[in-house]
Parts: structure tokens; C-alpha cells; sequence
């Protein structure tokens, strides 16, 4: 197990090593978002912008017009607040090369609280145009993921966590922007999660394979651009769809997912994240225990799912 957090500052610090035009930003975060791997090696290619996230963004869109590539970095709640209008103006309306790689996604940020939990940066993001979106589900993904970030020109944002989390992809893993995976085949039903639910759903998926119910399950690692093939095909072969999110369901995966099957494929839907609500502090488990964001919830919304279809 390891916090995707942390498999993005090794691969940063990499990529620093690979390719001289990297460059990280923090907002006086980086030994917490672990941009501090890469300051540690190349100090001149760092820039600590201080609590000044704005500033910070406008950085980095001058350094994308230079010909650098940044990477700039803090909380995924201060990410896509306190930084939201210069990433639109001064980022993706230009479609500036820079790659907002936020950390302490969720409510596994944990005792911080509901003022720290960002429950809805998926979603603000995803309405911006020209804007990509990706959340992986592990270390090895998180890993593959930074390097074809890097490799892809324009605006990015990557969504991380705090805790570890179970490895769901093997050493290796290759990432394709756009592209998800089918981590479990099944017929009756299929999971479509993204993030650390990815790891719930696989669990899900063996535990009800039990009781005679075969699960599918669809990883998406990047919510924008919704790999649309995948969607249609889990929904034309199962005829049921349960998305799964550390996020609120207003907005993020669900909303992707329903609204493109919606238009092109009315199929029986359930969404399982944060239903429009703050987070509230606590311990990470506990939290995703208390707002339904376990295997054992997505257990439950399968049986009922399934007794609808029938």
C-alpha cells in the first residue's frame, strides 16, 4: 500500500531528472503534497509561492508560456478554490501546459475536517473547458498517470489522497489520458468507480460473486474525457450501472456517467459518493464507513439495483 501522494512525489522527482523543463510549484505545502522529493534534488527548478495559491497558478501559466512544463501542487480544497479563476483565465482558456496535481482529495483527508475535505473539486474542475481530469486508484496508476501528464500538452488536473491505499493495478501499469479498465468482467451488473472505490468495488465484486452474482468492474481514471466506449459497453452488457466516488454525487463520476447515458443509453443507475453534504472530522475508515463509501455499501446497492432489473 502506498498514498498516491507519495508515488507523485517519487515520480515527479523522476521526471525532474528526465527532462530539465519540469518545474514544481507548492503553496508551502510540499513536504505534505511531496513536491519537496523534487525540491530536494533540482532547488532551482522549485518554487515555493507561500500561502498564495492565485499567484501561484499565474506562476505556472507564465512559466507553461516560456516553454516549461509546472507542475504546481497544494490541497485539492485550496486547488480548486482559492485558485479556481486563474485557472480558468489564465489557464484553460489559454490551454496553458500546466498540470494542477492536487493532494488531500475527499473525506479521507480525515480529522481536518469538513472545511478541508474537498468533496466537490472534481466537479468544478470538470466544467471548465479544456480541461482534463484524472483520479487514480493507486500508487502504480498515480505513477503512470504523472508521466503522461507530463508527456500531453495542456492544461491537467489530478486529483490525489492522503492515506495509503491498496494496490489495485500491477507494477507497470500503463496510463492512457481518456482510456479506462475493466478490472473484473461480469454480466449482472457493473461498478464503475474511480479513485481509491475502485479497490471497494473489486472487493464488492468477489464478495458477491458468493452469492451468484457476477459484477463487473470498470475503473475510469480519467473523468474528463469520459471514456464513452467503455460506458456504453458495461451498459449495453449488464443493463445496470453503479457508479462509486470520494466525491459528492453532484457533479463528478456519477454526474459524467449519467449525463453521456442519459443522452445515449437510459440504463437503471445508482450513485454511491457524498450525497451533497460537507464532510465532517474524523478518522479516515471511519469516514468512509460513515458516508457509505465501502464495499459493503456497494454490496448492498447491487442486490437492490438487481432486484429493479428484474
Amino acid at each position: 500500500m502506498i498514498a498516491t501522494r507519495d508515488a507523485y512525489g517519487e515520480t515527479l522527482a523522476e521526471l525532474g531528472a528526465e527532462n530539465d523543463k519540469i518545474v514544481a510549484l507548492d503553496a508551502d505545502l510540499s513536504g505534505s503534497t511531496k513536491t519537496g522529493v523534487f525540491a530536494k534534488k533540482f532547488p532551482e527548478r522549485f518554487f515555493n509561492c507561500g500561502i498564495a495559491e492565485a499567484n501561484m497558478v499565474g506562476t505556472a501559466a507564465g512559466l507553461a508560456a516560456v516553454g516549461k512544463i509546472p507542475f504546481l501542487s497544494t490541497f485539492a480544497i485550496f486547488a480548486a478554490g482559492r485558485g479556481w479563476e486563474q485557472i480558468r483565465q489564465s489557464v484553460a482558456y489559454p490551454k496553458a501546459n500546466v498540470k494542477i496535481v492536487a493532494t488531500h482529495g475527499g473525506v479521507t483527508v480525515g480529522e481536518d475536517g469538513g472545511s478541508h475535505q474537498s468533496v466537490e473539486d472534481v466537479a468544478i474542475m470538470r466544467a471548465i473547458p479544456n480541461m482534463t481530469v484524472i483520479v487514480p486508484a493507486d500508487g502504480e496508476e498515480t505513477k503512470a498517470a504523472i508521466r503522461a501528464v507530463a508527456a500531453y500538452k495542456g492544461p491537467v488536473y489530478v486529483r490525489l489522497g492522503r492515506n495509503k491505499v491498496p494496490n489495485v493495478f500491477p507494477a507497470g501499469h500503463t496510463f492512457e489520458i481518456g482510456k479506462g479498465n475493466q478490472v473484473v468482467d461480469g454480466t449482472d451488473l457493473t461498478f464503475i468507480t474511480t479513485g481509491l472505490m475502485t479497490a471497494a468495488a473489486v472487493t464488492a465484486a468477489e464478495k458477491l460473486k458468493a452469492e451468484g452474482i457476477s459484477a463487473r468492474v470498470v475503473h475510469l481514471g480519467t473523468i474528463k474525457p469520459l471514456d464513452k466506449e467503455l460506458v456504453l459497453q458495461a451498459a449495453e452488457e449488464t443493463g445496470a450501472i453503479i457508479t462509486a466516488e470520494e466525491h459528492s454525487v453532484v457533479g463528478g463520476l456519477g454526474g459524467a456517467v449519467a449525463e453521456f447515458l442519459a443522452e445515449n443509453c437510459p440504463t437503471l443507475m445508482k450513485r454511491v459518493g457524498v450525497y451533497d453534504r460537507f464532510g465532517t472530522s474524523g478518522k479516515a475508515d471511519e469516514l468512509l464507513k460513515y458516508f457509505g463509501l465501502n464495499a459493503e455499501t456497494l454490496i448492498e446497492e447491487a442486490r437492490e439495483i438487481l432486484s429493479r432489473k428484474k
